[in-house]
This record gives structure tokens, sequence and C-alpha cells, in this order.
């Protein structure tokens, strides 16, 4: 069924939830009727009456149920081709759409080969053609070498380039130092291209471990996240902040954990200099301080940090200093998170959340006070703008009908053995959120309804091109 109609109470329109009746057509969000207040059943047999076979594709929403632009998650690593047996394009989609998300922006590694050129970009889109359950477009990647091949990435779709300042954790994708970071945003600049970078920095992560006893076992989790401390993401935005002002790039923070940065992230939004910053729902949910020792599902780089910290990054959101909110969905082979047990140090470092996000920012967020009005547009509206979907991101005319469908009410434990990923692995196991995702709609189809949530999924979705279109990227220009 393609929707022509779908009618509600409640639909987030410019932030705020109205009464609405939407048009969609070949897709596209094509008219929106605001209504007034319980006029949605009689809206709805006006349409019945007045087009014939509207009723097949018209969708009337349970007016306890609010209709939300589809989540937009711009750190997804889906690790396919090379690295299937982690995760792969049909069971990484299929736990977004699951979890809210209608596009995802793919990450140029863990795949075998990474994307750092055209014909790497071309290998990834052959692999997922055909098996797509949302959106998917693609980050390129800078490694040393490979700065002649970036404008010719970003002509042929990539959203923009990451790279690492240090160890990826995989031997094909190496760091680029000082002078080779310098050297690829000067080329990106060049041509209003978008920079994201892992903010870590090397030197002050070995020291640390030297600190710790260099490579003695490290089960309790605040014992291994002192070997990724706070100052190495600091040191490492401080200097990339400096490489913004010297080249002029456009650059964009990864998975922040340290809220130490903030101070001069905000320093540098001050300058007027072109920097955006995300974190991820696992900073926002966990306390490195009650993680069980040995839970190397909680293992992310950086890592979780403690309550106080958590408590600031909050903040920090609140204040507009971090701009969106994704997954960094990293998951892995049971064989590789177990690897060294119950040493945190050897274990993959990377949590699988793609499913579970949206809906455990959302309980966290309320339980502060905080509307899921302004969780869409961490999720959805500042994610679109920061790649660059100008169709994506919100419910307003001309742009794509992806919807989320989301019940405030029920309270449920998490499994993860019931979550879509390919390996039944994560942090959120166990973790009790109120509110889900019952439905989704990807273009105008739906994906799937809280009566039906596996058995209507087919894999529908598309690839999402970047365009080397530098008027899209909006988001801190």
């Amino acid at each position: 069924m393609i929707l022509r109609h779908l009618i509600a109470e409640q639909v987030l329109l410019e932030g705020e939830f109205a009464p609405a009746h939407l048009e969609i057509l070949g897709g596209e969000i094509v008219r929106i009727h605001r209504l007034s207040a319980g006029e949605g059943r009689r809206r709805a047999e006006i349409v019945k009456a007045s087009d014939v076979g509207a009723g097949a594709g018209m969708t009337v929403v349970d007016p306890r149920h609010q209709v939300l632009p589809g989540n937009v998650d711009t750190h997804v690593h889906i690790n396919e081709p090379g690295r299937t047996s982690w995760e792969g394009f049909a069971t990484g989609t299929m736990a977004a759409a699951l979890g809210g998300v209608t596009a995802v922006v793919d990450m140029p590694l863990n795949s075998i080969p990474p994307t750092v050129d055209v014909e790497s970009l071309r290998i990834k889109q052959r692999a997922a053609a055909g098996q797509t359950f949302v959106d998917v477009g693609f980050w390129g990647g800078i490694v040393p070498g490979n700065t002649a091949q970036l404008r010719s990435l970003w002509e042929a779709g990539v959203f923009g380039f990451k790279c690492f300042l240090l160890p990826s954790g995989v031997d094909e994708f190496p760091p680029v130092n000082a002078s080779q970071l310098r050297e690829a945003m000067t080329e990106v600049a060049s041509f209003d291209g978008l920079v994201i970078v892992h903010a870590e920095d090397a030197e002050t992560i070995e020291r640390a471990t030297e600190l710790t006893g260099g490579r003695r076992r490290l089960s309790h989790y605040a014992d291994w996240a002192q070997t990724r401390p706070h100052d190495a993401e600091v040191a490492a935005v401080s200097d990339l902040i400096e490489a913004v002002r010297e080249t002029g790039c456009r650059t964009h923070i990864l998975h922040l954990a340290s809220a130490r940065a903030l101070d001069i992230i905000a320093q540098a939004r001050d300058e007027g200099l072109p920097l955006t910053v995300e974190t991820c729902p696992h900073y926002l949910c966990f306390d490195a301080e009650v993680i069980p020792d040995g839970a190397a599902e909680f293992k992310c780089c950086p890592p979780i940090r403690d309550r106080g910290n958590r408590e600031a990054l909050w903040e920090g959101l609140r204040e507009g200093i971090i701009d969106a909110v994704v997954s960094d969905h990293s998951p892995s082979t049971a064989e590789e998170k177990r690897r060294g047990a119950p040493d945190l140090q050897q274990a993959w470092g990377g949590i699988s959340g793609l499913q579970v996000g949206f809906s455990a920012v959302a309980h966290e967020a309320r339980l502060r006070g905080i509307g899921i009005e302004t969780v869409s547009a961490w999720m959805a509206t500042n994610t679109a703008l920061l790649a660059g979907l100008p169709r994506k991101g919100s419910i307003t005319l001309g742009r794509d009908a992806d919807l989320v469908i989301y019940d405030p009410r029920p309270t449920n434990l998490t499994s993860a053995a019931g979550l879509a990923h390919k390996n039944p692995i994560s942090a959120y196991d166990h973790y009790e959120i109120t509110g889900a995702v019952v439905g989704a709609v990807l273009r105008g189809t739906p994906l799937y309804t809280a009566q039906d949530t596996t058995s209507a999924l087919a894999p529908v979705g598309g690839f999402l091109q970047g365009l080397g279109s530098p008027e899209l990227s909006t988001l801190r220009r």
C-alpha cells in the first residue's frame, strides 16, 4: 500500500504537535491541512466520500500516538562488504526501520574495502542494492595518501569525509597525522565539503595507558576508561579547532563523550567557525560507575564516562552546543566482543544501538523534562541539515513522507535477543524504556504498523546522494 492520506491528532509541525491531515503523492508531502481537535474521524469520512479509492491508501492514526519525522542517523557502521558477519545492509537497516530511523549514512569503515575512492563506493553500493529497508547514504574516508581522491568521491555522492587521529581499530583504515589532516581539510574546503573527525589524541592515550600499567588486564570499566581520558578528547578537539581556523573547512566532531570539551567548542562557535558536534545515546543513558566488570557490550571509543559528565552532556544539548544525537551503531561478532575477556582492552569497541537509540533518548529526555519535539530536532531535523538532506528531517511541504509513529505510554524491558541487528549483543539489554516506536513510513510506504511489526517489512529503501552540493548543508554554516 502507498499512502495518499494520513490523519492524526498529534503531528509534529514546526516544532509543535497539532491535529493534521497529510496528503501524499509520489512519496512526497503535497498538502498539510491543519485540523481542529477531534476532527480527524470526520475528515476521514469526507476524504473517503470525495476521493474514490482513498480508503485503501489512508491511515487514521490512534489519537494517543504521535507522528514525527523519520529520524536520520548519520553515524552507522554497516560493515558490508567484508565484515558481514558483524553487520549487513539487510539486518542493519531493518533495525533502523524498527527503531524509527528512515535514513542512515554509512561510515567508510569497517567494510572491506573502506570507502576511500570512487571504486570502493561503487562496490559498497552494489553490495547494498536491493536489500535496504530504509534510505542509505555513504560517507567517504580520509586516509594517508588519498587526498587526490576526495573531490571525485564528493562528486560521486558521498556526504563528507571521515578521518581518525589515532588508530581506528582496523588496519585498512589508518589514521592521519596533523599535516595530513590539514592537507585533506584544505582540499575539502576548496569544494566546500565536510570533514567529520574521530577526535581523540593518540599521545595522550599512550601516556594514560602507561600510567595504568601498560598491558595489565583491565576488567573494571572505569579503570579501562582511564586509558582514554577526558584530556584525550579535549586535546584533539583543541587541535581540530585550530585546523578549522587555519583551513576554513566545515568540520564535524563525532561522538563527543567528554563534556570538558564543551567550553572550547562554544568559544569556537563564538568565533563563527564552521563546527558542529554530535553525541550518542549511550553517553546520555549510562554511567561508567555502574557498568559491570568485563561487560564488553558497553565498550566504545571514546568511553562512557561518569554520571556528572553524563548530565553535563545533557546540558550541552539544552544549550545548543551539541547539535545532534546519533547512534554510532558499531556492532561485531560475539567472538570479537569476548576477545581477551574479561580484559576490556582487547574487546571490540562499539555499541549496537541503532534500533534502540531514539526511544532510549526520548525516555531519558522525558525524565529531564525535555519533550520529544526537542529530541526529534536532535535526531531528525539537525542530522538532516548536517548531512545535507533537504527532503528529510521534518514534516514539511515538498519533503519526503518519512514518518514515525510513536506511542509515549508503554514501558518495556529491552531484550538484546529481540533486536534485529545481526548479533544479539547490546548495552541496552535489560534497559527499561517508556515510550515505543509503533510504526514507520518511508516516502509514503508504510514499513510496519503497531499491529504488524515485521511481516510487512520489505526492502524498499533507496540510495541517498550528497550531490556535491554545498548549499545543502546549512547547519552551523
